[in-house]
């Protein structure tokens, strides 16, 4: 049988990352591709005592249908922390719990774009949003990113240059999957462009809480004064990514139109996952689980950075990260990255090449992305030891 896909979703591809995964599979095979929690970074013990509890004292309410708009416990309480920790809740805005940021991704765009309407993005940025804006027909325009965040003459001559940009997409906090930070004043300038262009900021901060070094910089919506700020918040990298627990902030008449269209996806986020969430910050010591959290990435930011140094200086380079989970590394320009990246995987190791994340994934890029988190210490050396060896092989 011929089957026919919908517009929507045939110029999709596969995430080239959930495609590397197979090769990450062989347990041989080191890999530096994922994108996960440390194993050791979950709080188990404390999730296992709250699990038991619920499901002890009230396990109706946690397998029984509940609200669209999330569990009212957890909702106040992340209205507080927003409000009283970021500054990044308004008087204007609502709060939605959704499964994940990613689907304040799928949502938002299903909310605002329309077939051939531009968004803006970071280029590089991260390949699930970018292939959920595509999955909606919208036109990516990429904006490239410097050391310290977008390119704002860049992002201006984009919003001059496109008709119907719906909105801006940045992940400002130690990007996926650059690494890179964007400053207090191009964060600024960006919502001064889009008061002047009249379009919206759609704000993923997905790593914020993991900084571990530097000075804390205030989110974008914290300057919202006139309800153009989508705020994307999740625990996936603070609790648990298997729970599925994120959340969205926007002023109160997208967030009514996010509600619909929720109901049609998914009628609520897993309820079980939302309860545990918000048991765990009311009754266990959240910040002090943070700062476990930032110890933890600190010291295997490091030690991966310093294994770089060691094996693969002067000839691969890379920015110096102060959170997150991921360093960006950039080959010199007449190198040919997808040849590397194939002979680091037939060699036993894994990492993303740098066009999986660009607008255009057929735009020549120099770059390659890996992850420390996940990795133990000892597959750390090990794979950096092989791509040193593989870049002595190839140049």
């Amino acid at each position: 049988m011929n089957y026919e896909f919908s517009q929507r979703v045939q110029a999709l591809k596969p995430s080239a990352i959930r495609e590397i995964f197979k090769y990450a599979a062989d347990p041989t095979v080191v890999s530096l591709s994922a994108g996960n929690p440390a194993p050791e970074a979950f709080p188990c013990k404390e999730l296992a005592e709250i699990s038991e509890k619920l499901l002890r004292e009230n396990p109706v309410a946690a397998f029984q249908y509940s609200f669209t708009e999330g569990y009212p416990v957890l909702r106040e309480q992340l209205k507080k922390y927003m409000a009283e920790k970021h500054n990044s809740f308004k008087d204007f805005d609502d709060l939605i719990i959704t499964s994940g940021a990613q689907q304040v991704m799928d949502l938002t765009t299903k909310v605002l774009v329309n077939e051939g309407d531009k968004v803006i993005c970071e280029a590089p940025s991260f390949i699930g949003s970018l292939n959920s804006f595509r999955s909606y027909l919208g036109q990516l325009v990429g904006v490239p990113v410097e050391s310290d965040g977008m390119n704002m003459e860049a992002l201006e001559e984009a919003l001059k240059n496109n008709e119907n940009v719906k909105f801006i997409y940045t992940i400002p906090n130690f990007q996926n999957p650059s690494g890179v930070t964007m400053s207090y004043e191009k964060r600024k300038k960006m919502y001064e462009l889009a008061c002047k262009y009249n379009v919206i900021i759609l704000e993923d901060n997905p790593y914020g809480d993991l900084r571990y070094s530097g000075e804390h910089i205030p989110t974008i919506k914290s300057l919202d004064t006139e309800g153009r700020v989508i705020y994307a918040g999740t625990f996936s990298k603070v609790i648990s990514p298997g729970m599925r627990v994120g959340w969205c902030i926007a002023p109160k008449e997208i967030i009514s139109k996010i509600v619909v269209c929720k109901q049609g996806e998914d009628v609520h986020t897993n309820i079980w996952s939302q309860m545990v969430c918000s048991e765990f910050m009311a009754n266990y010591d959240y910040e002090a689980h943070l700062e476990n959290l930032r110890n933890i990435y600190r010291k295997k930011a490091q030690f991966a950075m310093d294994l770089l140094d060691k094996h693969l200086a002067p000839k691969i380079t890379y920015d110096k990260i102060d959170g997150g989970l991921f360093i960006w590394c950039k080959l010199p320009e007449n190198v040919d990255m997808p040849e590397f990246c194939k002979t680091a995987v037939l060699n036993k190791v894994c990492v993303v090449p740098g066009n999986a994340f660009l607008t255009d994934e057929n735009e020549k890029t120099n770059a390659f992305r890996i992850n420390f988190s996940t990795p133990t210490d000892e597959q750390l050396e090990k794979g950096i030891k092989i791509l040193g060896e593989v870049a002595n092989m190839l140049f």
